[in-house]
């Protein structure tokens, strides 16, 4: 019985720290566009970072991979982006809301093509 308890306790844990990677990487690979807004630059980051994240793929002791999991978020958050690009149209955007409603006493119609042709 405690062979089986010990087998989810690792599977849990393993498959806590395979999300936590995915989500660091997603996260930094938003963050490399921040940083070179370019794609023939971003290409060659995306490649670096790659290459930081498989260099530690062999690695199968549970302890060491959550030291990794923890120095690579610190390096992430060092290394974040003080003004990060967001996409104009986006929340937080400089274009975000920016249709202002229409003025008092202009009538929208929606009925396209339906006007009464008397």
């Amino acid at each position: 019985m405690s062979g089986a308890v010990s087998t989810a306790g690792y599977l849990a844990r393993r498959a806590a720290q395979k999300e936590r990677v995915r989500i660091l990487y997603r996260r930094a690979l938003k963050e490399t566009l921040n940083w070179a807004v370019h794609r023939h630059l971003f290409y060659k980051d995306a490649d670096d970072l790659r290459v930081r994240f498989e260099a530690n793929k062999h690695v199968e002791d549970l302890d060491t991979i959550d030291r990794l999991i923890d120095v690579a978020e610190a390096s992430y958050n060092k290394w974040r982006h003080p003004d990060p690009y967001i996409v104009p149209w986006a929340p937080g955007g400089s274009k975000f809301c920016r249709n202002p409603p229409p003025p008092a006493g202009i009538e929208i119609l929606y009925n396209y093509g339906k006007e009464d042709n008397d």
